[in-house]
């Protein structure tokens, strides 16, 4: 059982709350379906002194509402108190919702509030302060089963793999011929501008040749990075949403790409950059190098009410006030049918078979944008297509720009990219934190719907990100010019000990809930400092083979363990730089226990009986001794066969 107990401060034990749905323990869940009753009984030991305990809730952002709880027993000096709630629409105020709620524990002498961090544990506080969030979505809502329990490889085209296909090199483009000496184009200082039209020649065709290297890693699914035809390298400055970028290759190589993956049982998703385009676009066309009449060009232009012009036309909206990535409208009623809407941008490569969409800035995007882009998704796959958004908090009740959004409610998103599950590993790994760990893998697996936590996308680098390497190695580059960190390495020591922690930070990303992510290269060692020196091209020949045997037995540990699709999940143990937990099926009596030891001492945990440690294939006891700096994925004998 987990060790952690929360004591009052008077020194009491804590009063216990246990939630039940059709007498199934759900105490650790946050999200339920509409219609659901959920129970709660609250345990409170007699010497605490409670006398009564109200559950104080309100929508979010309506008023508190007090519902007393009514007591059931006295056993061993423990008081029972129970109250069934129906999450209907009277409380909720529609189909769906979400509720802020406490437990106030009153005293003879004075009043006590429930305060959580992670939305399961509580501590007592003098006053009403973090509350638990309680999440309730609509009854049909689903998420596509063929994503749960495989893994997603993401591909920055240009630096995966030149392939023996047709491109057609622009001529503004620098080709950089030296595919391993590093990229030479970067800002003088972070932030300052940059073409970014250094090219390496990654496309669409090496994609296609490399699917066999993919499918020994288990991938699954191919996330690619923007394909459209655009300027820059990297393509979120989008010029024709309805053309592949024939530096990639074109439409050939994408249909090309599209049959060959399908032919391995792999799809594809797309990243859908949909908040903004280029200037250098069909429907801005700032340079005239498009056969349009862009936005900029005219006020009569068919795409003016794409953008938002405060002077035409020199000043207007802009991502994050880049001048290059003109923000599109998204009160455009022409421009959102365009994109999310019936024969629009989304729903002609779903029909040619993508898997999905990957939603770039998804916070950015209008809740109405992102209504119709499930509605249209869904309808042109047969509620196949997967929507993943890119959401760096939790999803559950996030802000942003001052709304709270609703992704998990049922009409918006499938999945998000599971940043604080990233952060939650660091802690852990990098940091040595247990109980950071603890919090931020329970706050998101109790916030979330069961099915969205098992098709979340785990990651622990991105085109966003440093290279996980070398967040893991330890040398610090905080203050480093972009001249430097163009040519720095990591020395062989701090390697060493990247790729010893990588090995343990990647063993968790594959065993928790959701689906692992694995950024282009992350898997034979690139290492890289802040964008563009975490998108080095793919070291073909030169790969770190440990890191590759190491990523290739992960993948096949997933593809033969269905726990890791559906398996439900529970800690063990946390303490000291060390966790347990396990995915399991109560109704098979299968379980794989993960252990993962930071701390400075060997750890011996009792997982139950004999079995197998996958990543080494050896057998073990039911009493296994968890080495420092290691970590274990135990296949636990089932008693009962």
């Amino acid at each position: 059982m987990l060790s952690k107990l929360h004591v009052s401060l008077e020194g009491a034990e804590m009063p216990r709350i246990i939630k039940t749905v059709d007498r199934e323990d759900v105490s650790r869940k946050g999200a339920f379906p509409l219609g659901t009753v959920v129970c709660f009984d609250v345990f409170s030991k007699r010497r605490l002194g409670v006398r009564a305990i109200v559950m104080r809730i309100a929508r979010d952002g309506g008023e508190d509402v007090d519902f007393p709880l009514s007591f059931v027993s006295t056993q061993n000096g423990e008081d029972q108190y129970r109250l069934s709630l129906t999450l209907d629409e009277k409380l909720l105020g529609g189909a769906d919702g979400l509720l802020y709620y406490e437990f106030v524990f009153l005293r003879g002498w004075d009043t006590r509030f429930s305060s959580t961090d992670n939305n399961v544990d509580f501590a007592l506080s003098c006053e009403s302060d973090k509350r638990f969030r309680l999440l309730v979505f609509q009854e049909d809502f689903t998420t596509p089963s063929w994503f749960s329990g495989g893994v997603m490889y993401h591909v920055f085209v240009d630096r995966f793999y030149r392939g023996e296909g047709a491109v057609c090199i622009r001529e503004d483009a620098e080709l950089n011929e030296d595919w391993y000496g590093g990229v030479k184009q970067y800002a003088a200082y972070p932030g300052a501008p940059v073409k970014n039209n250094e090219f390496f020649g990654g496309n669409l065709w090496g994609v296609a040749e490399k699917l066999d290297y993919l499918a020994s890693l288990g991938v699954t699914t191919i996330y690619l990075s923007p394909i459209f035809q655009s300027y820059s390298n990297h393509k979120y400055d989008t010029g024709d949403y309805m053309k592949v970028d024939e530096m990639f290759g074109g439409d050939a190589a994408f249909d090309h790409l599209l049959a060959k993956a399908k032919e391995k049982g792999m799809r594809l998703i797309l990243d859908g950059v949909f908040n903004h385009t280029g200037n250098d676009s069909k429907y801005f066309n700032r340079f005239g190098n498009y056969d349009s009449v862009g936005a900029y060009q005219k006020e009569d232009s068919p795409y003016h009410d794409w953008y938002c012009f405060d002077q035409f036309p020199d000043r207007y909206a802009s991502w994050w006030g880049i001048e290059i990535l003109p923000k599109l409208n998204p009160e455009c009623r022409a421009c959102r049918n365009f994109l999310a809407g019936a024969n629009g941008v989304a729903e002609t490569y779903v029909k040619k078979g993508i898997g999905g969409w990957r939603l770039d800035v998804a916070d950015e995007l209008s809740d109405d944008f992102l209504d119709l882009l499930r509605k249209t998704v869904k309808s042109a796959s047969d509620g196949e297509g997967i929507i993943i958004g890119e959401v760096w908090e939790n999803a559950a009740d996030k802000i942003a720009y001052g709304k709270r959004r609703k992704y998990f409610r049922g009409e918006q998103l499938d999945s998000v990219m599971n940043y604080p599950l990233r952060n939650a590993i660091l802690s852990l790994v990098r940091d040595g934190d247990a109980e950071a760990f603890y919090n931020g893998v329970t706050e998101i697996y109790a916030s979330y719907p069961g099915f969205v936590c098992d098709a979340l996308m785990n990651l622990l680098g991105t085109h966003d990100t440093e290279r996980i390497l070398s967040v893991l190695g330890g040398e610090s580059t905080e203050g480093m010019s972009n001249e430097a960190l163009s040519s720095f390495l990591m020395s062989d020591v701090a390697r060493a000990r990247g790729v010893k922690l990588l090995k343990m930070a990647s063993a968790l990303q594959y065993t928790l809930y959701g689906v692992p992510s694995l950024y282009y290269g992350d898997e034979v060692g690139i290492e890289g400092g802040h964008d563009p020196f975490c998108r080095q091209p793919f070291p073909w020949g030169r790969e770190n083979e440990e890191l590759l045997s190491h990523y290739r037995r992960l993948g096949e540990i997933r593809r033969s363990n269905e726990l890791f699709s559906h398996g439900e999940f529970r800690f063990l143990q946390v303490q000291n730089g060390f966790v347990a937990y396990e995915r399991y099926d109560a109704t098979t009596n299968q379980r794989i226990v993960i252990a993962a030891n930071r701390s400075s001492e060997s750890i011996r945990l009792d997982v139950g009986a004999s079995g197998t440690e996958l990543l080494c294939n050896r057998s073990t006891m039911a009493f296994v001794l968890i080495e420092p700096d290691s970590i274990y994925i135990i296949s636990v004998e089932n008693k009962e066969k």
